[in-house]
């Protein structure tokens, strides 16, 4: 993203960003209590990081355990196709499948790296599946996660 322009992040704004990480529902008034600020200045605040990029979206996090979704899993992705077409296809396939959470490409011996949330095994195969038949890949191997010791949205501020 390209932004407007560069902001200076103060303290204040660090106390309201750390508030929204965690709880973006909360009334600007609320906000504005624990910051020290009026509603009106955390409001102007909120805005400014708005249109700096600061802020890129306020959302609703899901349990992807009550949505059926219980599975995550790690794909390692190698390929041995390195033009600028190929990866234009591996990204548009990985933003195609809402499975897949993230996508990165990697340095060392791994290519690209994928995280991904399904129901099951069963499921993690129907998008192995749907993933090969978009993209030739060299190797790929998945692990699935047993338990999940920590997993934020929230920046270290």
């Amino acid at each position: 993203m390209i932004y407007p322009f560069i902001m200076n992040i103060d303290d204040t704004d660090r106390r309201i960003l750390a508030i929204l990480q965690r709880q973006a529902d909360l009334s600007l008034e609320e906000i504005g209590g624990l910051v020290h600020l009026s509603r009106n200045a955390v409001w102007r605040r909120i805005k400014l990081m708005e249109e700096a990029g600061v802020i890129r979206a306020r959302v609703a996090l899901l349990d992807p355990e009550a949505l059926g979704l219980g599975l995550t899993v790690f794909l390692m992705v190698r390929t041995s196709d390195h033009r600028p077409d190929w990866l234009e296809r591996f990204a548009k396939a990985t933003r195609d499948m809402p499975e897949i959470l993230g996508a990165y490409r990697m340095t060392g011996d791994l290519d690209y790296l994928i995280r991904a949330r399904v129901a099951d095994v069963k499921a993690y195969d129907a998008l192995y599946q749907r993933l090969i038949r978009r993209v030739e890949l060299s190797d790929v191997s998945a692990s699935f996660v047993m338990e999940e010791l920590k997993d934020t949205t929230a920046l270290p501020l």
